[in-house]
C-alpha cells in the first residue's frame, strides 16, 4: 500500500501546512537512515514518485514517503526548513525566481520530464477562432506567467516585446490584434476556469490533473525542443550527496521510469534524459 500523505492547500494556508509537514517529519533530511520524504505535484511527480516506491525502491535500498501538495510555494519552503527532505515539481525558471524572491537556497539535482505548457478552450477549437475581446486566463505566478505569454507569441497569437524573458507579463504585449483580455489566476484554479473565460493556458500537471489530455485536447502546446522548462528533483543546497537523494535521482532517471512515463502519459510528459 503506498505511504502517501495528501496535503490539500491554498494561498493563504501554505504557511500552516509547512508548519504542520515540519511537525509531522521533522528529521526527514537529517536522518540518513529514515526514510527519504519528497514533496511533489500530485501529477505526474507524485504518481512517478510512486511507481519507483512500489516497484524500484525495496531493490535499490531506498525507504520513500511521497508527500503531496497542490501549491507551488509549500514545497520548497517545506525542503528548506526541511520538514521534507527533497521535492519534485519545478523547473528552473520558477526555482530561480523563487530562491530570490524567498530568500532559499533550493537547487536541482536531476533532470526527469518535461510537462508541456498548452492553452485549452471549451468554446474554440483553434486559437485563431478566439474573438476580439476574447479572455484568456494565465498563470498568476511570474514565470508561468510569462511562460504562458512566450507560447502564445511563438504561435502568433500576440506579440512581445524584444528581449523580454522570464518576468514577462501583459503590459509586455506590444501588438494584441484580437485586443484579447488576461486574466490571471492561480495555477492550479486554471482547468476550472474554463467554462468562465474563452481559453486558459493551463500547466501540464494541472491540466492531467484535470483529465485533459495536453497532446490531444490542446489546441496550442509547447515545443519540448531546447524547453528551460523541464521539472527536476531537488533539495536544499548542501543535501545534494545525501545517499537517499542520489539512490532516487538515479533510479528517476532509469530505463524503467522512461517506460513508465511513455506508456503512462501518452506524450502528456516526456522524460528528459
Amino acid at each position: 500500500m503506498r505511504n502517501t500523505t495528501k496535503t490539500v492547500t491554498t494561498v493563504l494556508a501554505a504557511g500552516a501546512l509547512a508548519l504542520g509537514a515540519a511537525a509531522c517529519s521533522p528529521s526527514s533530511s537529517n536522518d540518513k537512515n529514515g526514510a527519504l520524504v519528497v514533496a511533489a505535484s500530485p501529477v505526474p511527480h507524485a504518481e512517478i514518485l510512486n511507481y519507483v516506491k512500489d516497484h524500484l525502491a525495496d531493490k535499490a535500498g531506498l525507504k520513500l514517503e511521497v508527500r503531496e501538495f497542490t501549491d507551488y510555494n509549500t514545497p520548497n519552503l517545506s525542503t528548506q526548513d526541511g520538514s521534507v527532505g527533497a521535492n519534485y515539481f519545478q523547473n528552473q525558471p520558477f526555482l530561480d525566481d523563487f530562491n530570490k524572491k524567498k530568500g532559499t537556497d533550493i537547487v536541482p539535482v536531476v533532470t526527469v520530464h518535461l510537462e508541456p505548457l498548452g492553452l485549452y478552450s471549451h468554446k474554440v477549437k483553434k486559437a485563431g477562432e478566439l474573438k476580439k475581446g476574447a479572455t484568456v486566463a494565465v498563470p498568476s505566478d511570474t514565470v508561468n506567467e510569462a511562460r504562458a505569454l512566450k507560447l502564445l507569441d511563438a504561435n502568433g497569437v500576440i506579440k512581445l516585446k524584444s528581449g523580454v524573458g522570464n518576468e514577462a507579463t501583459p503590459k509586455d504585449i506590444v501588438t494584441n490584434p484580437k485586443g484579447l483580455k488576461f486574466k490571471e489566476l492561480e495555477a492550479a484554479q486554471l482547468p476550472r476556469s474554463l467554462d468562465d473565460v474563452d481559453a486558459a493556458v493551463v500547466n501540464g500537471n494541472y491540466a492531467i490533473e484535470a483529465h485533459l489530455k495536453p497532446a490531444k485536447d490542446a489546441i496550442l502546446l509547447e515545443s519540448p525542443k531546447n524547453n528551460p522548462y523541464a521539472n527536476f528533483l531537488a533539495v536544499k543546497k548542501g543535501n545534494e550527496d545525501d545517499p537517499r537523494v542520489k539512490k532516487l535521482a538515479k533510479l528517476l532517471t532509469s530505463p524503467e521510469v522512461k517506460k513508465y512515463i511513455k506508456d503512462q502519459y501518452q506524450g502528456s510528459v516526456l522524460a528528459s534524459f
